[in-house]
């Protein structure tokens, strides 16, 4: 039986990466603060990744998500009291005009972190349009 978990090993070894940053620095940093110390972990691990990374919507380079991890899943990283619904439907923006099948929603306040799935419910073989090759 195939396997139908998308990116299973990829995500399971960020989510290792994850569960570390939020026991090491608790709950209560910024968003920018867990981004560099993701980072840290990315780069230590030897992940090709890239942060900030923009996503193109209407020939425009104007929206970023956090990490792009391995050219396959984008990362989005939260410091807030809950994930709202506008979080999910911005990484179904991301993932569909990037034609990728995988985010990532990682909200560290959460007390028992639990990153969310996304999955891109479109076909996808749109082409990326990112800016670099990964």
């Amino acid at each position: 039986m195939e396997d139908k978990i998308v990116e299973k090993e990829l995500s399971y070894k960020l989510g290792g990466i994850f569960f570390k940053i939020q026991g090491e620095f608790g709950r209560f940093c910024r968003e920018k603060q867990y981004a560099d110390v993701l980072e840290k972990e990315l780069k230590n691990t030897g992940f090709n990744f890239e942060r900030e990374y923009p996503i193109e919507m209407g020939d425009r380079k104007s929206n970023f998500v956090d990490f792009f991890v391995e050219g396959k899943i984008l990362v989005d990283l939260k410091a807030k009291p809950f994930l709202e619904k506008e979080d999910f439907y911005q990484m179904k923006r991301y993932l569909e005009v990037s034609g990728l099948k995988l985010g990532l929603l990682v909200n560290f306040q959460d007390k028992y972190l639990k990153p969310k799935r996304v999955l891109n419910s479109r076909d996808s073989d749109a082409k990326l349009r990112m800016h670099a090759n990964l």
